[in-house]
């Protein structure tokens, strides 16, 4: 039988706060990538957001849809779908203060 979705390894996107809500921790686990990584289960994914200090987390839409983006450096992660970058119809901003 095939694990289930919490149990089994994905990419995974999370985002995360530290105490008092004052740091955001955004977070791309790649995963399905041949020699690379294998991804997370869920479990693995709530104890690396523990270890980076966040005291709140949720898990985001992953899979082939994990892609983080930086302004001038572009993708920096290895999305798992064959051609690359998914299109999507959302996204997660996060823009300076001016």
């Amino acid at each position: 039988t095939r694990p289930s979705f919490s149990a089994a390894r994905h990419p995974r996107t999370a985002l995360g706060t530290r105490a008092g809500g004052r740091v955001a921790l955004l977070v791309t686990v790649d995963g399905r990538n041949a020699g690379g990584s294998v991804g997370m289960t869920l479990a693995e994914l709530a104890a690396l957001m523990r270890r980076l200090g966040a005291t709140d987390a949720a898990n985001l839409d992953g899979g082939g849809s994990t892609t983080m983006w930086l302004r001038g450096a572009g993708v920096v992660n290895a999305p798992s779908d064959p051609t690359g970058e998914r299109a999507i119809a959302d996204a997660l901003l996060v823009v300076p203060r001016r």
